[in-house]
């Protein structure tokens, strides 16, 4: 069985798609199986790092630069390369799906339905054609992955796709985070960062439906109290420029609030680093009103560190009891939740311990056999 995955993002892999396409090709490629792999690049990437010396690589062109260049790869470029190389299944680990990849079975990786749930990111007219053009393509696939059972039901939902062409193979985390591997970086890190002792982290993008703008609101309540000892680090690529209504001014708000001596703003975090991030936080808060899954949560648990966070889409199946939860939108529960979790020691081991032990139940591996069963049901069907 020969499988050609669509390659865009392996370039970027500090996105959640370059996440997922590099841990699960890392992990695809590990499995003792009867398959042969194939990466199809963009024809712009044309030295790439860290595929697996037992994954092939393939380009397809792009022609265009920009966002038409992206389309035209994904309905031209790739499934044109598919069919050169005979490949048996073509998989687009993202929604980006092409109208057509015969012979080749199509599968499709939609890690969210983000434009479709949230009104504010559904933009202007060719924003909706290109919505319209994934969502006519999802409905043509073979079967659709995606990674909870929440996003299982948005896509039922929104696609009037069957259910039994839906899977959820939920993401894993990588060993490095970890309570206690790499320690002994930790305080040079802190160094290199400039944390103090304690802190409270937010790790991630600062889009509107991150939730950011309440998480300060709610340190309008946690700040006064935890002081500038224990403050909120804010840690993620800003954007170039804040510009509503999917990048409100978050700098300007917390002016506003007059709560910029409790932050400490990080613009960027090496990946590497990361682990370390998560590990010396007393609490990791995220208040993400959508997520497909929410793979910081996850890695913040298997760092050994209290997580709260919100309430809706996926996060609640993802932690269970392991984490307290709350409405993401309601910024004084939301703070009264932070300062117990850093006051209250036996509630902070507690969720630490529970943390630790749902975060085993998730692994990369795992992630990929689950995806390997996909294709085999697909041959067989």
């Amino acid at each position: 069985m020969h499988i050609a995955l669509n390659g865009w993002f392996w370039d970027q892999p500090w996105v959640g798609s370059g996440q997922y396409l590099h841990n699960l090709l890392a992990h695809l490629s590990a499995l003792d199986a009867d398959i042969a792999l194939t990466l199809v690049l963009p024809d712009h990437v044309r030295a790439p790092e860290g595929v697996p010396a037992n994954v092939n690589v393939a380009h397809g062109k792009t022609r265009f630069g920009g966002n038409l260049g992206k389309v035209w790869f994904e309905q031209r470029g790739y499934p044109a390369a598919v069919q050169q190389l005979g490949a048996d299944i073509a998989h687009v680990p993202y929604w980006g799906t092409p109208l057509s990849t015969k012979p080749a079975r199509l599968v499709v990786s939609v890690l969210d339905l983000i434009p479709l749930v949230l009104p504010e990111y559904r933009g202007g007219f060719r924003a909706k054609l290109y919505t319209s053009l994934v969502a006519a393509g999802a409905g043509g696939a073979a079967h659709i992955i995606t990674l909870s059972e929440a996003s299982k039901r948005d896509i039922v939902a929104q696609l009037d796709i069957p259910a039994e062409r839906v899977t959820v193979t939920y993401l894993g985390f990588d060993d490095r985070y970890h309570p206690k591997l790499g320690q002994d970086h930790d305080e040079a890190i802190r160094e290199k960062y400039g944390l103090p002792d304690e802190y409270a982290l937010y790790l991630g993008s600062f889009d509107i439906r991150k939730n950011v703008h309440n998480l300060l609101l709610a340190w309008t309540y946690a700040g006064p109290t935890l002081g500038e000892q224990i403050p909120l680090v804010l840690a993620g690529r800003q954007p170039t420029a804040w510009k509503r209504p999917l990048f409100p001014n978050l700098h300007e708000y917390a002016r506003q609030l007059d709560v910029e001596r409790y932050l400490i703003w990080l613009n960027g975090v090496d990946e590497a680093d990361k682990p370390a991030l998560y590990r010396m936080a007393s609490v990791f808060i995220f208040p993400s009103r959508y997520e497909g899954f929410g793979l910081p949560v996850l890695e913040a648990m298997a760092s050994g560190t209290p997580v709260v966070a919100g309430n809706l889409s996926s996060i609640p199946e993802i932690v269970e009891d392991a984490a307290y939860l709350v409405d993401p939108n309601d910024a004084r529960t939301l703070g009264a939740a932070i300062l117990a979790v850093i006051v209250q020691e036996d509630l902070q081991n507690h969720l630490a311990n529970a943390g630790r032990g749902q975060a085993t139940r998730f692994s990369w591996r795992k992630t990929a056999q689950q995806t390997l069963d996909v294709y085999r049901q697909v041959m067989e069907e």
